[in-house]
């Protein structure tokens, strides 16, 4: 178990091993590091295919790719496909290697492939949650783990109810382990939770169950507040700021825009007010927001009415490479990912982040998975932190610079898309990170049009 354990299955693999040793971390996250600095990972989009194959059957390759031919499938995936097991566990061992001790870890969902509802099921979407499940625990046996229900997993996927059902039961026993009773029976009753963070850490994260707001969910259409989360939400957070605390949030469909088509939005419009205002209110013990979906990397900022920014939304980049199939999107593939957060224990307040990849192309080429740091946020932006006044800077240093921009823009498919954003691609992306709110959004597309 623990490092040993994932030094083995990197033999198993044929990998060409690391000594079973912590590797050497990103250089600027070992930068001035103080008794209050701690770092945890945030992991997403896994889409575990276990179909998948070296097939030279071009159409028998993965169910995951759909009727997308895939031609010379590679041994560690492909990006018509989503994630082959060995990528995944490779990713868990770049984890390990990098970061073996981490404070926490942020899992915010989405596991199971992207293939009907019919080729599922309950008993396959329940399999998949398990396996991976155990995968974390094998790996950080000792370590918390803050985990959210992405749109996939659930059957049929996206419809995910606002009361009891057999998914939500089954999925709080396998994650009982990461559970207090309280947040153990509430999941059960929505699939949402709050936890303090371990004993000798400060604040507490809150787990969202963003699914209720999906607009593809037909089962809270109409609803003012489905299961009551946002008043629950609005509770935790009134709680947590009489007590001092302050506090992540986390879940898998984020508010706002798509930055790759426009105006795809994710939660329906009334939702997705409210959750600005639950923002807006309590900003000031929010430390930090951490969301996937999009599968690539990105972040939106939150302003209160006077324009300073307050809040920021991080958009981690997903493990699997899978190029969506979203009418509009063209290349919309990525290189897998993972990203690490350094931030201070006491303040909870983010101080740098660093997005390790691998570069699947080569990858395949070379017959083993080299992951390596992408880049890291200051660095490569030139700020001092991850608060909302330095991702402000850099999106005005990526609004008006076009240099930054591209790199932006090469970062958004992690090294995959390295082609030039042109106005529109400009446009369409800073709309989407400077403005959540439905009606700025729009009023931001109009004015750059």
């Amino acid at each position: 178990v623990g490092l040993s354990w994932s030094h083995l299955i990197c033999l198993r693999l044929g990998w060409e091993c690391p000594s079973p040793t912590r590797l050497p971390p990103h250089p600027a996250l070992t930068e001035s590091l103080s008794s209050s600095t701690g770092k945890f990972w945030h992991i997403s989009d896994l889409h575990l295919d276990l179909d998948y194959n070296e097939s030279e059957h071009s159409l028998q390759v993965c169910p995951s790719a759909g009727s997308r031919p895939v031609p010379n499938a590679g041994h560690w995936g492909d990006y018509l496909c989503d994630s082959p097991w060995r990528l995944i566990v490779s990713a868990f061992y770049a984890m390990k290697m990098n970061e073996p001790n981490p404070d926490f870890i942020l899992w915010t969902g989405d596991d199971t492939p992207h293939v009907p509802d019919e080729s599922l099921g309950e008993a396959a979407v329940l399999e998949i949650i398990e396996l991976l499940t155990n995968l974390t625990r094998k790996f950080f046996p000792n370590t918390k783990v803050y985990a959210a229900l992405g749109n996939h997993d659930f059957h049929p996927k996206n419809q995910f109810p606002a009361g009891k059902n057999s998914i939500y039961d089954r999925v709080a026993e396998l994650w009982r382990p990461w559970l207090s009773k309280e947040s153990f029976d509430l999941f059960k009753q929505g699939a949402f939770y709050t936890e303090k963070l371990p004993a000798n850490l400060a604040g507490r994260i809150v787990v969202l169950n963003t699914n209720l707001y999906y607009s593809s969910n037909e089962q809270t259409a109409g609803m003012a507040d489905p299961s009551q989360q946002f008043q629950w939400l609005e509770d935790v957070l009134t709680n947590a700021s009489r007590a001092g605390e302050r506090v992540y949030i986390i879940g898998h469909v984020p508010p706002g825009f798509f930055e790759k088509k426009p105006n795809k939005a994710w939660f329906r419009e009334d939702f997705n007010e409210k959750y600005l205002k639950v923002i807006q209110k309590h900003h000031r013990i929010i430390a930090g927001q951490f969301f996937g979906h999009h599968h690539t990397d990105s972040f939106r900022m939150i302003y209160d009415e006077a324009g300073t920014p307050i809040s920021v939304i991080f958009l981690t980049p997903g493990v699997s490479p899978w190029k969506t199939t979203l009418p509009g999107v063209d290349n919309g593939a990525n290189n897998p990912s993972i990203r690490l957060f350094k931030y201070n224990q006491t303040t909870l307040d983010l101080q740098d982040m660093v997005t390790y990849f691998m570069n699947l192309s080569l990858a395949n080429e070379q017959g083993t998975p080299h992951w390596k740091p992408e880049y890291n946020l200051t660095w490569a932006y030139g700020v001092p932190d991850a608060s909302a006044l330095s991702l402000h800077t850099v999106l005005d240093f990526i609004a008006n610079d076009r240099d930054v921009l591209q790199r932006y823009y090469l970062y958004n498919s992690v090294m995959y898309d390295d082609t030039a954003c042109n106005q529109t691609c400009c446009m369409e992306h800073v709309c989407a990170m400077r403005h959540v709110a439905f009606r700025d959004y729009a009023a931001c597309l109009s004015a750059s049009g």
